[in-house]
């Protein structure tokens, strides 16, 4: 028998302000991306140009861990192990923590499905495909002719916007709808992705700004619904 008087835990945010959040950080992010991109080719041409030494380079490859598909994959299933009121969605299971969490991992990889629509209807040449010294102007990325030579990677014409940005901005979206006390900490981990796909030169700062926008706007639309009510605790104490 559950104990009455179990202690409750904080939950979500209110959906519709919390929504109303996100979309008002991705306004924000896209004004910052558009402001970026006269920034983008001094930032481009430095980071390339600087490869940051030994230890340092190799812990700021590890900061792409949030937003890479496969690592934040690993975060969500941590959180569904170590949170016993979120339960993973199976068939003939469709409880309000199988729909709460199903909101979590729709949230994390909407926006990174999004971008790369755009990717497909916009060419811009990622930093490391460049030739970044005949470029006169950031619109001259947008198009394959400030390509460095011939490429047989056609990534190398998807660097606009980020689809790391946007996964880890969705990822931090909703782990922050389920915990909002770690709103900085996520964050954070967000903020240290975008900049380690700019310090790679995998990316412009405004591909950056612009993958993180779209990633909190399909985080966005994934976290509605009701707000959950019960706690880890009250559905684990027993007397």
């Amino acid at each position: 028998m559950r104990s009455s008087s179990s202690p409750s835990v904080r939950g979500p945010l209110p959906i519709g302000g919390f929504q109303v959040s996100l979309v008002a950080t991705a306004m924000i992010l896209m004004v910052v991306g558009g402001a970026a991109f006269v920034v983008d080719l001094p930032v481009a041409s430095w980071c390339k140009a600087h490869r940051l030494p030994g230890e340092l380079g190799r812990l700021v490859n590890l900061l792409e861990i949030s937003g890479h598909s496969l690592g934040a994959a690993v975060v969500l299933i941590a959180v569904v192990v170590l949170d016993r009121w979120l339960r993973m969605p199976l068939p003939g299971r469709w409880g309000e923590g199988e729909r709460a969490f199903s909101r979590m991992i729709a949230a994390t990889y909407a926006g990174g499905l999004i971008t790369d629509i755009i990717k497909m209807c916009v060419e811009r040449v990622r930093p490391r495909a460049a030739d970044l010294a005949s470029v006169g102007s950031w619109l001259g990325t947008f198009g394959p002719a400030s390509l460095g030579g011939p490429s047989s990677h056609h990534a190398d014409v998807m660097s606009f916007p980020s689809g790391h940005s946007a996964v880890a901005a969705g990822l931090a979206a909703a782990l922050a709808w389920r915990y909002p006390h770690g709103v900085p900490l996520f964050a954070m981990l967000a903020l240290a992705t975008a900049l380690q796909r700019v310090t790679t030169s995998a990316h412009y700062p405004s591909d950056a700004a612009f993958g993180a926008a779209v990633g909190l706007i399909g985080a966005a639309l994934c976290l509605g619904g009701p707000r959950p009510r019960h706690s880890p605790l009250a559905d684990s104490s027993a007397s």
